[in-house]
């Protein structure tokens, strides 16, 4: 098994003002994935993010599971690509083994989905991802927070703190959605999507 890294991003707005937006729930993965392994963030000299080195997970057989990149962009979300790209080029990481950790409109509050390449959804943060990768070939863990409610613009929605309610659950989302990326960097995009693509009872 090769041994070059995982680069997994969270994205998400920078600063207080814009920490508990659902639109940064990819960046608290992020933080509890780092909390996870004892990893802590640290200014990258070559990109405009943060970021932490760590392994994820165990493999089957109980070795320790592979080495990761963990890295928030500092930058504001739609200008996410320029880090992601810098960080995958020092790294020497392909597409292919580039995790985005998002928020997404297009799928109910408290469900996680997991896919390869596809269409962005009008989000972002992803549509520069792709354009500085150059390819939509990159696994995303989608963390679903739900459509606007009534006339509510999708941007307002997404720049707005989580409801009291989604509140009580938002640790459970969030742990999941952890859960999620390692299951995907440890056991395949198959796995991963076997386990969180299923009707919740």
């Amino acid at each position: 098994m090769s041994d070059r890294p995982w680069l997994v991003v969270g994205l998400g707005n920078p600063g207080p003002k814009y920490a508990g937006n659902r639109h940064n729930v990819g960046q608290m993965v992020l933080d509890l994935l780092a909390e996870r392994t004892g990893a802590r963030f640290s200014k990258h000299p070559r990109a405009q993010a943060v970021v932490a080195e760590a392994r994820l997970g165990v493999l089957p057989g109980g070795a320790p599971g592979p080495r990761v990149i963990l890295a928030k962009p500092t930058t504001y979300m739609n200008t996410s690509g320029g880090p992601v790209s810098a960080l995958a080029k020092y790294y020497d990481v392909d597409a292919d083994q580039v995790v985005m950790v998002h928020d997404e409109v297009d799928i109910p509050f408290d469900t996680i989905k997991l896919k390869i390449g596809g269409g962005e959804g009008g989000h972002n943060g992803l549509r520069d991802t792709t354009k500085a990768l150059g390819t939509k070939d990159y696994y995303r863990v989608r963390v679903g927070v739900g459509r606007p409610p009534g006339r509510m613009e999708t941007a307002d929605h997404v720049l707005k703190d989580f409801s009291g309610t989604e509140k009580k659950d938002l640790p459970i989302l969030v742990d999941d959605a952890a859960d999620a990326v390692e299951l995907l960097v440890t056991e395949g995009l198959l796995a991963a999507q076997g386990k969180y693509h299923v009707a919740k009872a």
